[in-house]
């Protein structure tokens, strides 16, 4: 059920028992009526809609989704265009894309041939990782269902327009929810991530022509900005935050969950929405974005570009109010930690996964991803040095800006921000030589 500060207009039916997938339950719902609405406007109408919405990209940056629309080149070159929807939701602590992928999957093909009609796009693809086979079984249930009734094919709703969509399953790499990663995958290749710039997507994508590519969540909101209009769905939230959007809290809190929020502040959102922190607790640190972005203390006060001063209850939660923090609100992934928690062994078993998960196309981390688990691992089963955290830092600022795609931020960020804010702690530790294992994974220790 909705908690009663959320907006749910994603998530509207989601949860009720009233709805279910079938696309005879989603018609009975004004489904796909705002597709009936765009396919009889003008392409460019649409996306001069989308960019008056203000609409920012729900996967990891935040980009407007309207202007990256806009980039797109070679319209009237010949060249095919392409639309990918990028349901590879790889970020650790992410699990709002596959909320709306099973429970309201229409909701996904309805954004996602309005925005293939505003691109001129005759072909689509989802993009869907192997870990969620469930998902992917039900998108191609709703694309079936959605040929059946007009909807995609030839002459759909007899607009003269053709679409069809496929639904492409990845082989289950972090990498791949970067979009040229993707890309690379999509076409059989090894997703070795794309040097950029010169050529983004939208110049070059898949099949080396020009390309769009957006998340579940983003797609899904296209549905509501069509029904609602441009302007009025930028009235929701507050400006260059427009909208709702479904934060996945998971960790130390009382009722974790995924929420459908528009912005409030970190304290709204853990103690009024999600119950504060378990019995005799106090929270200690959140990762508010996915696993790469970098942690905040409960404790600091930080500072606006203005010099004022918040405390972290006074973070709002939005992708301008996380970033006056110091990070970054990524896949909205928010991962709660309490003072029961080892911050040394989270650094550790984060760090264990982005070494697992490195595609080793670039050496700064290819190599230094490892090195940075096993000096994490060795420090976290009593084998500590006094130079280990100093170390960590100096390979973060190697690592870190030198590789082709952000990954080497996603496990630089995390050493930077962990270390920076909580080494006390950490030398505390490692001085005591009291680093246990209750929480840490000794299969990710290098043997």
């Amino acid at each position: 059920m909705a908690h009663p500060k959320e907006n749910r207009i994603l998530l509207k039916h989601a949860d009720e028992d009233y709805f279910s997938t079938d696309i005879d339950c989603y018609l009975k719902y004004d489904g796909y009526e705002a597709l009936k609405k765009a396919l009889t406007m003008k392409p460019e109408d649409i996306r001069l809609q989308v960019k008056a919405s203000g609409l920012r990209g729900r996967g990891g940056a935040g980009f407007p989704c309207g202007v990256k629309w806009h980039d797109l080149v070679d319209r009237k070159s010949g060249k095919p265009i392409y639309l990918i929807c990028n349901a590879d939701e790889s970020e650790p602590g992410t699990f709002k894309d596959r909320q709306l992928i099973h429970k309201d999957p229409h909701q996904l093909i309805e954004g996602t041939i309005i925005s293939s009609f505003a691109n001129d796009v005759n072909l689509a693809f989802i993009y869907i990782r192997e870990e969620m086979p469930l998902g992917a079984k039900i998108l191609q249930k709703a694309v079936d269902e959605a040929h059946e009734k007009g909807f995609l094919g030839k002459n759909i709703q007899g607009s003269g327009y053709d679409l069809e969509i496929v639904v492409h399953r990845g082989a289950g790499a972090y990498i791949c929810g970067e979009e040229t990663g993707l890309i690379e995958s999509l076409e059989g290749k090894r997703a070795y991530p794309r040097i950029k710039p010169p050529f983004f997507p939208a110049a070059k994508g898949v099949y080396q022509c020009p390309t769009v590519v957006n998340n579940v969540e983003t797609l899904c909101n296209v549905v509501h900005i069509i029904n609602m209009g441009g302007e009025e769905f930028a009235k929701i939230g507050r400006p260059n935050n427009t909208g709702t959007r479904i934060w996945c809290v998971s960790g130390m809190v009382q009722n974790p969950g995924y929420y459908e929020i528009e912005p409030m502040t970190m304290k709204e959102l853990l103690y009024d929405v999600c119950g504060g922190p378990l019995p005799g607790r106090k929270l200690k640190a959140v990762v508010p974005g996915g696993g790469s972005m970098k942690i905040l203390d409960t404790e600091e006060t930080y500072k606006d570009r203005d010099g004022n001063e918040f405390s972290f209850d006074d973070i709002i939660v939005d992708y301008d109010g996380i970033m006056a923090a110091g990070s970054m609100s990524g896949s909205s992934g928010m991962m709660v930690m309490d003072d029961s928690i080892d911050i040394l062994e989270a650094l550790g078993n984060l760090l264990a996964f982005y070494a697992h998960e490195s595609c080793g196309q670039c050496t700064p981390c290819r190599e230094g991803s490892l090195w940075t688990k096993k000096i994490t691992a060795r420090m976290c089963t009593g084998g500590a040095r006094d130079e280990d955290l100093d170390l960590l830092m100096d390979l973060a600022k190697n690592i870190g800006g030198r590789t082709v795609c952000p990954m080497g931020y996603s496990t630089t960020w995390p050493i930077e921000s962990y270390v920076g804010k909580f080494r006390e702690e950490m030398e505390a530790k490692v001085k005591s030589n009291s680093c246990g294992m209750t929480n840490f994974d000794e299969r990710l220790i290098e043997k």
